[in-house]
């Protein structure tokens, strides 16, 4: 199940659960997050111990049959994991506020800014610097981002961090928001997803028809009346023009006045269709830094820091086994070790590797697959020639075919848009297209998702 589904698909259950759950229930529904949906189990994540063995007590059952009504599976059900990391953490970050500020004041304001912003969602107690696992292909990412985070508005303003989904751009970001709240209190900081930002824009912008000026002056004064804006997967501005509009203003506004401005995106600002040439500029005033897949070294590290953190006893051949085969980025590594983890809570074992490799299952994995064979691999789930694919056919179900090949090829080698339209001998926009066509496409057409599903299946890719 994609990112973005899973987390759909918890959303819904989450509302179901608060309208059958009796509200002292809520407190410990409300901070669950989702880790994984694999044959059945539902994995939650959760930093509250009393929570977990509370919901585990009195609420199982109603917990698993929402799940199996919504997801339509009779024997589903729901497993929810203690992250003793978070809740250490948390106690330490409280411990450190009680040091630091002696003035009850500023000690105070500190502590609420802290509180509303997690509260809100807005910030994440696991993405702090001090957990984040630096490796070659983050080196320089890291080393931008905690620059920024000691001299906001310094000498990277505005910092844009790029690269594909899951390699850690959002943990960095939220890291920066995270040290500016322990070391400048004084300091306000706002993180938003780009959709939300979409989202808010509109709903101001349409209410009361005479009377606009108020609610978009409240709108400004939530975006800029700020110290650092943290702006996450800006890629979904594109074709909003007049969100687009009203996104020139917001920076314009916080750069005049000396504010940090952290942007993420999949792509560089040249690579996101219908982007104005007036934003892409602002974007790439500043300091523009990549994050590629992790190598074997920094994933084997990930996974170690996954299971001490933890305090898991495991093999260390069952972890070399899961950063072996999980290649992609850090979201698919975590959420196979999570995976594992809880199959080994469940079945009360050690994390062994046989157990991973029950598991998961992934032991033919390739490491490494070429453009070539996915869209070979494509063309022959299509019925369709390799040539035709490559080529200027515009039968439709060459088109799907290319377009499917395209996305996967983006998807599954972490390739750039440039590098994929070499193979093609495309332009990297005719590229670029086609990927967007599909990731919009994927969830709504059944055709497309069953290609997708069965065409990983034989290119064994999880």
């Amino acid at each position: 199940m994609e990112n973005i589904e899973l987390k759909r698909f918890w959303e819904q259950i989450k509302e179901e659960l608060i309208g059958v759950l009796p509200e002292n229930a809520h407190p410990w529904i409300y901070p669950l997050e989702v880790s994984g949906y694999d044959k059945g189990v539902l994995t939650l994540v959760t930093g509250q111990m009393i929570g977990r063995d509370l919901l585990r007590k009195n609420h199982t059952v109603q917990m698993n049959e929402v799940l199996r009504r919504i997801s339509g599976e009779t024997d589903a059900r729901v497993v929810i994991i203690y992250d003793e990391t978070s809740a250490k953490k948390l106690k330490k970050e409280t411990e450190k506020f009680q040091k630091k500020f002696n003035d009850a004041e500023i000690k105070e304001q500190a502590i609420e800014n802290l509180s509303n912003m997690q509260s809100a969602s807005n910030l994440n107690l696991k993405y702090k610097f001090e957990n984040f696992v630096v490796g070659k292909n983050s080196k320089f990412a890291y080393s931008a981002a905690m620059s920024v985070a000691k001299n906001p508005a310094g000498k990277y303003n505005p910092l844009f961090i790029y690269g594909n989904s899951g390699l850690g751009k959002t943990h960095l970001m939220q890291a920066i928001g995270h040290y500016t709240i322990f070391n400048n209190p004084g300091l306000k900081v706002k993180y938003t997803k780009t959709e939300d930002y979409i989202n808010d824009f509109i709903t101001n912008s349409r209410k009361n028809p005479n009377g606009n000026i108020e609610n978009m002056s409240k709108f400004n004064r939530k975006y800029t009346n700020i110290d650092i804006i943290l702006i996450d997967d800006i890629q979904f501005i594109e074709s909003k023009t007049k969100t687009m509009a009203q996104m020139q203003h917001t920076f314009d506004s916080l750069y005049n006045k000396g504010k940090q401005i952290v942007i993420t995106s999949d792509r560089v600002p040249k690579e996101i269709p219908t982007l104005t040439e007036a934003l892409c500029s602002r974007f790439e005033m500043g300091l523009m830094v990549e994050m590629t897949p992790p190598d074997f070294e920094t994933r084997l590290e990930i996974v170690k820091k996954l299971a001490i953190d933890n305090d898991l006893k495991f093999e260390e051949d069952a972890l070399k086994y899961i950063a072996e085969h999980f290649t992609n980025n850090v979201r698919e590594l975590e959420g196979a070790f999570t995976r594992v983890c809880a199959y080994a809570e469940v079945s009360e074992q050690e994390l062994t590797l046989s157990l991973a490799r029950e598991v998961l299952k992934c032991s033919n994995i390739e490491k490494e697959i070429s453009f070539d064979k996915i869209a070979r691999v494509t063309a022959s789930y299509f019925n369709v020639d390799i040539k035709d694919i490559k080529g200027t056919a515009r039968g439709q179900k060459v088109s799907l075919a290319r377009h499917v090949s395209i996305y996967l090829c983006r998807e599954i080698t972490n390739q750039s848009f440039v590098n994929i339209a070499k193979y093609y001998g495309k332009k990297h926009t005719t590229i670029m297209f086609a990927h967007d066509k599909i990731n919009k496409e994927k969830n709504a057409n059944q055709e497309i998702s069953t290609a997708l599903r069965e065409i990983r299946q034989v290119l064994k890719v999880l």
